[in-house]
């Protein structure tokens, strides 16, 4: 169960309450703009960063080895976000736990990641497979097959 869905709104109560206790409807006052404040500045964040995503195509990330690296378990999806600033690919059916999302950069590396009640349970990153090795060698093969000199 996630407890800070009921221990935060508790708390800003309980804030309330112990300066109506201490200062009167001032008390009141003070505490409520306080907690009205600290509401606007998450809402406000999570705005400037659906914005900014707003602005990028689904699924993509500058880079997915660096995205890699900076992801833990315990992200919220909303951090995850800001990181890529974009939204993720939704590969689950939608709103259906756990949800995987993924993002994919311009060499087709991509990283997975699974979110559980909103946060990041574990993530997987995929490269693609490395090009063989004929399609490295040099074109000019002539020069391979061609005798070596002789000692005199």
């Amino acid at each position: 169960m996630n407890f800070q869905k009921i221990l935060v709104p508790i708390a800003g109560v309980a804030v309330v309450v112990l300066a109506y206790r201490s200062f009167g409807w001032a008390g009141v006052a003070a505490a409520a703009g306080g907690v009205v404040m600290w509401i606007l500045l998450h809402f406000t964040r999570m705005l400037q960063v659906l914005k900014r995503a707003a602005n990028r195509p689904i699924g993509y990330v500058d880079s997915a080895v660096m995205l890699n690296a900076k992801l833990r378990p315990g992200l919220t999806l909303l951090h995850v976000v800001a990181m890529t600033r974009a939204l993720g690919e939704l590969l689950s059916p939608k709103d259906e736990q756990p949800e995987i999302y993924r993002w994919t950069d311009n060499s087709e590396s991509s990283v997975t990641a699974t979110f559980v009640g909103g946060k990041l349970s574990h993530h997987t990153l995929s490269r693609p497979a490395p090009a063989e090795p004929e399609a490295l060698a040099a074109p000019d093969s002539s020069a391979a097959t061609a005798a070596p000199p002789s000692a005199p």
